[in-house]
């Protein structure tokens, strides 16, 4: 019998401490758009500049496998909850060292390579907190709920990033001169006490009931990487490209087209930053409905009937963009937002159910970090590398395409050979309208 209290407890939990993380690891994209480049790189030309500083951004995605790795083995073997409360502590040393850190101009090549080491602290601490925060909300979930539980942790990432554009949103108040001062490194000296906070909130959780099971039946696997390779290869790599259009969308959208808007098309940098904060209110909206879609229909068809119609609004976006009026940029940015957001929340849970209880934090790790190494960490870099090749924008978006697609996809194949998937939940009114709460929050 579940505790569904303890569940709910425990999905709003995975929540706060994801949004934090997030908080934390967006902050980096945004100032490598905005400001990064110029601090660090000043030798550049500003589109060099830029494409190193996302060269910077995309460091911290090569991490995330490795922190995957380590953590997914320490959850595995010792429990989730210790291992998410040390991912949480380094991801607050990682970011608070950025905010604290001299730019080239005053310690010359070793702020750049101080600042690769920092990001590569938060890679490792992204890299092990995610599978264990979506583990800590769906193995404390009732059996037939664990995709709308998912969605709690799911639930961090746009809150977390609406958080960080809200915080240099702020800063956009500030002259140039000073925001490239000192006003960037607010958020990331101020996010100690939101580390803090989280911090407090995790050490008051227990262990999840499945790995309290485990342990007591002694079924705790001495080396979970490798039993993942031998044993669930096909997995781990339809689950790497099942997870590509809800992390590497993202970056297109937001941290590369910020860029773009800001420096190739004359946008303000207040005015753009609004467009993505009106998106990503959107998006903490609608994302959870992708759980609830998913348990209410065929999953397969949820999927579909949730990415497909990227194939026609991300495209839509980058030529609402393109008019140079705040007005359809927001509302391009808008539309081509719910598909992938809705795909994203039914993600973790479907994941989640794939891989055994003494290997899941090392599979799904596995499956989310490599996809966001190899996709979601190149993508701002790789669109800027394309836009800069070749001067159309319409390549960009074909990458983005291609990402859809690819996901589309790799889930059906998955879904298919799911024989161990548990029943996806049918509808729950109560815990779906606590997940829309949780995410207004």
């Amino acid at each position: 019998m579940h505790d569904v209290k303890k569940a709910r407890k425990a999905g709003i939990t995975a929540f706060a401490g994801t949004t934090i993380e997030w908080f934390d690891f967006y902050i980096y994209g945004t100032a490598s758009a905005l400001v990064l480049g110029k601090l660090f790189f000043p030798d550049a030309s500003p589109a060099v500049g830029t494409l190193a500083a996302f060269a910077t951004f995309a460091v911290g995605f090569l991490a995330r496998p490795l922190g995957g790795i380590i953590f997914g083995h320490f959850g595995d073997k010792f429990g989730r909850k210790n291992a998410v409360v040390i991912t949480l502590a380094m991801m607050g040393i990682g970011t608070v060292g950025v905010g604290l850190l001299p730019t080239y101009e005053s310690i010359g090549i070793l702020a750049p390579i101080l600042l690769v080491t920092l990001r590569v602290v938060q890679g490792i601490a992204m890299g092990g907190e995610w599978g264990g925060a979506v583990l800590i909300a769906t193995e404390f979930a009732p059996p037939k709920k664990k995709v709308l539980y998912g969605a709690f942790a799911q639930q961090g990432s746009p809150v977390g990033n609406l958080m960080a554009t809200l915080a240099f949103l702020a800063l956009t108040a500030m002259s140039d001169s000073v925001f490239e001062s000192w006003g960037w490194r607010i958020p990331f000296v101020a996010s100690a006490l939101l580390v803090a906070v989280a911090l407090y909130i995790r050490l008051h959780i227990s262990e999840t009931p499945e790995m309290r099971q485990a342990v007591e039946k002694q079924e705790r696997t001495r080396l979970p990487l490798v039993q993942v390779v031998r044993s669930h290869p096909i997995e781990l790599l339809l689950g790497v490209g099942a997870v590509v259009a809800g992390v590497a969308i993202t970056y297109v959208k937001t941290t590369f087209a910020l860029s773009w808007a800001t420096t190739d098309l004359g946008f303000e940098r207040a005015d753009f930053l609004l467009v993505i904060t009106c998106a990503l209110v959107a998006q903490v909206i609608i994302q959870p409905f992708g759980a609830i879609f998913a348990t209410r229909i065929d999953p397969s068809r949820a999927i579909k009937w949730m990415l497909l119609p990227e194939l026609i609004l991300l495209p839509l976006m980058f030529f609402l963009i393109q008019t140079g009026s705040v007005a359809w940029a927001m509302l391009g940015m808008i539309l081509a937002t719910a598909p992938h957001a809705m795909y994203y929340a039914a993600l973790a849970g479907i994941l989640a159910q794939v891989f055994p209880t003494n290997v899941r934090y090392t599979g799904i790790s596995l499956s989310y970090q490599f996809s966001t190494a190899i996709f979601a960490g190149t993508a701002p870099l790789l669109s800027q590398f394309l836009l800069n090749a070749t001067g159309s924008i319409w390549v960009v978006v074909g990458l983005g395409l291609f990402y859809v697609l690819l996901s589309v996809v790799c889930m059906s194949v998955l879904l298919r050979r799911g024989k161990r998937l548990e029943p996806l939940a049918v509808y729950d009114a109560t815990t779906a309208s606590t997940l829309s709460n949780t995410g207004k929050a």
